[in-house]
């Protein structure tokens, strides 16, 4: 990909998620440019690569990031511990304030990056996937609740004597109901 260009044609292939250096961004067309992507996150476990398209554009102390972007990652359901596969999607956008100093920016909350530094796409979007993963992560096929079976007082005398305080609480806790 040339630093040039404004944007990569839908007839092309993607591009590698190299670094992006801000002075070069607005020096391009309209200040833009457009990475088309299909490629592995480096610690991001997905079964499908990552695809998608990111725009970035520099608004003069600021960039404006957006992202369009999915892949297929395998959870496991908080509520019946069985994997599942989940179409996991990003369509955000974000400002980054350009400043040699990153105290100088009131908002601690702000990102900031250096006006003659790098833009790296593959972490920014690192990032806005592992904010997309649902929580709590539940399979669309489990159960509304979980029935738990409570041990009969047979299976109960077998318990180890550690949790027999626990054991007493829990008698306790069914008599009063």
């Amino acid at each position: 990909m040339k630093f040039g260009s404004d944007r990569i044609s839908a007839r092309s292939q993607p591009v590698s998620m190299q670094k992006l250096y801000i002075p070069s961004i607005a020096k391009a067309v309209n200040h833009t440019q457009t990475l088309d992507f299909k490629e592995e996150i480096p610690d991001l476990a997905t079964l499908t690569p990552p695809q998608g398209q990111i725009t970035v554009q520099h608004c003069g102390n600021y960039l404006k990031i957006k992202a369009q972007a999915w892949t297929i990652v395998t959870l496991t359901c908080d509520r019946t511990l069985r994997q599942f596969n989940h179409r996991l999607v990003v369509n955000t956008q974000e400002l980054i304030w350009l400043a040699d100093d990153p105290n100088s920016v009131e908002d601690d909350l702000t990102e900031t990056l250096p006006p003659n530094g790098y833009f790296d796409p593959a972490t920014w979007l690192y990032e806005q996937f592992c904010l997309a993963m649902p929580f709590p992560k539940i399979a669309p096929d489990a159960p509304a609740s979980v029935d738990i079976e409570l041990p009969d007082d047979e299976t109960t005398a077998r318990i180890d004597s550690r949790w027999s305080n626990l054991v007493n609480l829990r008698s306790q806790l069914l008599a009063s109901e």
